[in-house]
């Protein structure tokens, strides 16, 4: 006897096939996002560092004090228009994170720029304060692209991990920051001891970081970012 399947047969093999496809592209989606994930949390180390530039900025004030003989309120004045400047361009950054589709090109570049500068200070601070001017500008530039860093990080964080999981990841991504911000404290005053009065060395930190933050960066494929889900 040949057996005939009838419509309703037909029907729930569809649903059934419909289902599978479904499961198999939420299991797919899910080791994308995995592996995202773990891609943000090597960048969210190697931005301890670079992250609104504190850690270099306790390191740079030794520099400038120690090996370029300047006063504290020198110094003092530098970070103070750093850190106007970071509040300043705060509100821009976060509205060109929210509207790109290039957020991790832009905090790429908010990496290197940030590493170039610092350099740039190291390189160019002259005995006691002598060009004092050219580093107020430096610090206004670095506080202005150390601002694109924190809403960056976040906004690329929000467009892998969705509303859902954002508490967890960026709970993560902090934990990784205050463990890289941990060992390039370690690595920069083991250095400075060991060299002191003449600390430049130190700053070789600074590029390493970066070459770090950019790599991770560049594992992070353009289709792990739901940028309208990176908007909020």
């Amino acid at each position: 006897r040949i057996k005939i399947f009838s419509p309703r047969h037909i029907l729930n093999a569809c649903l059934l096939f419909v289902v599978l496809c479904d499961r198999h592209s939420t299991m797919a989606e899910a080791g994308k996002d995995d592996s995202a994930r773990k891609t943000l949390t090597w960048v969210g180390l190697f931005l301890g560092e670079l992250r609104d530039g504190l850690t270099m900025i306790n390191m740079q004030s030794a520099f400038l004090i120690a090996s370029k003989h300047y006063t504290e309120k020198q110094a003092g004045a530098l970070f103070f228009v750093f850190g106007i400047s970071q509040f300043l361009f705060q509100t821009p950054a976060g509205y060109i994170m929210d509207y790109s589709d290039k957020k991790v090109h832009l905090l790429a570049f908010a990496a290197i720029a940030t590493t170039t500068l610092t350099v740039i200070t190291a390189m160019t601070a002259e005995e006691n304060g002598a060009n004092l001017g050219w580093m107020i500008f430096i610090k206004f530039l670095q506080g202005a692209v150390t601002a694109l860093i924190p809403c960056g990080l976040n906004s690329i964080t929000q467009g892998i991990v969705g509303t859902v999981g954002m508490t967890q990841q960026v709970s993560r991504n902090e934990m990784m920051n205050h463990l890289g911000t941990a060992i390039i404290v370690f690595t920069g005053s083991f250095i400075a001891y060991n060299q002191y009065p003449d600390i430049g060395t130190l700053f070789i930190v600074s590029p390493i970081s970066c070459i770090g933050v950019v790599y991770f960066l560049s594992r992070i494929k353009p289709d792990q970012i739901d940028h309208d889900a990176a908007r909020g």
